[in-house]
């Protein structure tokens, strides 16, 4: 019998079924189109999402599809302040287009077990106490207790569930595409530097592979997104915007995007919850998109499997939209802001001359970069140290790594003092005794999303706060763990 029904079998969807099987899980991912898009959505990872693949011993992969960009991490709205200096191993932006990211995510969803249909379509779905029927287009029913919807901006499971999706609709559409040009690169290069001093929602330059990746504004919002544009629009507005169409042709991928900014009321209603673009859609500016839709499900993959296996906590689940939907929120202020960045109206250049001097200063640099980036995100847990809420950095231990222990997806002790113990637990915590960690503290308690859920050295204490994120002590765990696993 299948545990979870995943409706959308894009980053977020993949990234969650294979959290899921990374736990035992049994997933079923329900695929609208018959074949991986080649569509390029996004184009980067920020170093959070890099940090996320290193946990789960997924990064050499991601890393030999890619490139790296130290200097991407300091950009806000194209400004580029100077490079700051992160709590972070992962210091830069990876390059890589989103559908090899697609394929890889895709890839280690499959190796973990789970089972993926593709050109099967959610029709209806009927949710009660004892979990989800879902309707397909080809007739069938598939029941499971829990669904969840990451199925994209215009996703079906959220307006079948009734959840309000507020905020504003779209007021600009670009054009992005992959193609061949005859323009000379010098020729198209000065071209380019001219449109952007005036028009900085236009871009093209080479991506290494003989081809062009250009972005345009379109020259209406279009009513139905779902319908590509077509080379020939894609020509006509470099040729509104440019004077020409550098030849563009032989086009890999053309898709749409616009501006349009909203933030689903709620992320779960009973045994259905939302991830990704069906719980929030902003501009794509600073590239957030896809990478808040993998981390929503790095956040949401241990507590569903948790609610599977039956031993959450209460409120473990619900946990999962108290504290991504405030992050969501957060990326919307970030993105409507860059948005009015780029006008090219008197207003807006004032400001974004104001914050080119401001991004000179190390902390306001570190600051924006941290809130784009994502590893400036805290979860509130309460009060404590500056750590708590955060996400550990990786840390030298005195065999190996720290997020070479965190591939299983386990929570984790880091216990300097080696005098803790995680006893009762055992089955879900493995217990990290070492001393020659380079860590601030005594101890830290570690959730499977590497978030910091407990600071100390008081073995009561710790007693206290386990069962808030493992939920009770199983008779039967076993003794403690210590030292790398």
């Amino acid at each position: 019998m299948v545990d979870v029904i995943i409706s959308g079998g894009g980053p977020t969807g993949m990234m969650l079924a294979a959290e899921l099987r990374l736990q035992k899980v049994d997933v079923l991912v329900l695929e609208r189109d018959p074949e991986p898009t080649t569509a390029v959505r996004s184009l980067g990872l920020h170093p959070r999402s890099i940090e996320i693949l290193d946990q789960r011993g997924l990064l050499e992969k991601f890393l030999a599809h890619g490139q790296q960009y130290p200097g991407g991490v300091g950009h806000f709205a194209g400004i580029a302040g100077p490079q700051p200096s992160l709590d972070t191993a992962h210091g830069y932006v990876l390059g890589i287009p989103q559908p090899v990211t697609d394929r890889l995510l895709a890839e280690r969803a499959e190796d973990l077990g789970a089972e993926i249909r593709r050109g099967v379509e959610l029709t209806a779905l009927d949710s009660g106490d004892d979990g989800v029927s879902v309707d397909l287009a080809d007739g069938t029913r598939v029941h499971a207790p829990w669904l969840v919807g990451c199925d994209g901006g215009r996703s079906l499971v959220r307006r079948l569930l009734g959840v309000g999706f507020p905020g504003e609709p779209a007021r600009t559409e670009w054009i992005l595409g992959e193609m061949e040009v005859t323009t000379p690169p010098e020729e198209l290069a000065a071209v380019a530097a001219e449109v952007r001093r005036t028009h900085r929602g236009f871009g093209i330059g080479p991506t290494g592979d003989g081809l062009h990746r250009a972005v345009v504004p379109a020259a209406t919002v279009t009513e139905d997104r779902s319908v590509p544009p077509t080379l020939t629009e894609f020509r006509t507005q470099l040729r509104a915007y440019a004077g020409t169409d550098f030849g563009a042709h032989s086009p890999r991928s053309l898709t749409r995007f616009t501006d349009a900014t909203r933030l689903a009321d709620r992320y779960r209603v009973g045994r259905v919850l939302l991830a990704g673009d069906a719980a929030h859609v902003h501009p794509p500016l600073g590239g957030q998109g896809l990478n808040l839709g993998i981390q929503d499900a790095f956040n949401l993959g241990w507590k569903l499997a948790a609610q599977v296996h039956g031993w959450a906590p209460d409120g473990l689940l619900d946990s999962y939209g108290t504290e991504r939907r405030p992050v969501a929120d957060a990326v919307l202020t970030l993105t409507r802001a860059q948005s009015e960045l780029i006008s090219p109206e008197p207003g807006p250049q004032a400001v974004r001359r104001l914050l080119t001097e401001l991004m000179e200063i190390e902390e306001v640099n570190r600051f924006l970069a941290e809130r784009v980036s994502g590893i400036g995100i805290r979860y509130d847990f309460g009060e404590g140290p500056a750590l708590l809420g955060r996400r550990l950095r990786d840390l030298p231990l005195s065999r190996g790594r720290l997020y070479e222990l965190m591939h299983d997806g386990r929570g984790l002790l880091l216990d300097r003092t080696g005098e803790l113990s995680v006893a009762g637990w055992t089955d879900r915590v493995d217990h990290v005794a070492d001393g020659a960690a380079e860590l601030d503290a005594p101890a830290v308690l570690l959730r499977p999303d590497g978030h910091v859920a407990w600071i100390g050295d008081d073995a009561d204490d710790l007693l206290r706060h386990l069962p808030t994120w493992f939920g009770a002590a199983a008779e039967d765990a076993g003794a403690d763990r210590r030292g790398p696993q």
